[in-house]
């Protein structure tokens, strides 16, 4: 069993995203061993992008804030290099299909590896290319994590079927840091994965309190909050710490 597999393994997991150098590497590495301290089960980290299409202005100006500090991938790849020996906890890294391929799905793949990533996410790598990412990733031991979306219809079944360490269900249509409510009904959508594939399913997109992670962990595997952190840290900067671990811990004690 992976790192993971064992973040769902009897409970409801917390994913936490960040944007990797907002507003610097060094804030980046003590903000990671924060959150799993305040109880996130699993870590996402943007690796920053001039064209983040899935991202909302929060994470855009997360994105710029960290290219403007000089955060590069292969800095990335060094502070989780770094981190990795303080820490267990599951990391992914979420980019676009052109850095990748920027750097070389190959040569991407196997830095992840040997820094000590977990997963990978490109959301705009749409499903019917993934192979592309997926045979490279999986050589170097490394899970792609699929999406879906209430748009996925037909390819449900499929991408379920598919799918590697857990499922990024998509809440609502639209970019990220949207908080207007939970548009979809996911319970449905979850439900049509669960008839396919014992796939844990975590919810992201749209949640930025705790009763909106009660609420989405109460039909799914786990919830995914993002934006409301990077919020945090653009209202806070290097001083960062402590609000974001309060924030994760009234997250965590609300889907247990």
């Amino acid at each position: 069993m992976n790192r993971i597999s064992k973040a769902f393994e009897n409970k409801k997991a917390l994913i936490t995203f960040i944007t990797g150098g907002d507003p610097d590497i060094e804030t980046t590495e003590k903000l990671i061993l924060a959150m799993e301290e305040a109880g996130a089960d699993i870590i996402e980290i943007g690796i920053p992008f001039s064209d983040p299409v899935s991202e909302g202005v929060i994470i855009q100006e997360a994105d710029k804030r960290a290219l403007d500090s000089g955060c590069t991938a292969d800095k990335l790849f060094d502070m989780v290099k770094k981190v990795r020996t303080k820490t267990d906890i599951p990391l992914l890294f979420m980019t676009y299909a052109n850095p990748v391929y920027s750097y070389g799905t190959d040569l991407f793949m196997a830095k992840c590896k040997e820094a000590g990533i977990d997963g990978v996410i490109v959301p705009d790598a749409p499903f019917e290319e993934k192979d592309e990412f997926e045979e490279e990733a999986n050589r170097h031991g490394i899970c792609m994590i699929s999406m879906i979306a209430p748009t996925s219809g037909g390819r449900i079944k499929q991408i379920a079927c598919e799918a590697q360490g857990f499922l990024y269900c998509v809440s609502s249509l639209g970019v990220t840091g949207v908080s207007n409510g939970i548009k979809s009904n996911i319970a449905e959508l979850i439900e049509e994965v669960k008839k396919t594939s014992a796939i844990p399913c975590a919810v992201g997109f749209g949640i930025f309190t705790p009763d909106q992670a009660s609420d989405m962990a109460a039909v799914s595997d786990g919830v995914i909050v993002g934006s409301a952190i990077v919020r945090l840290i653009a209202k806070f900067r290097n001083e960062c710490i402590e609000p974001v671990k309060q924030l994760v811990k009234e997250l965590k004690n609300s889907i247990v």
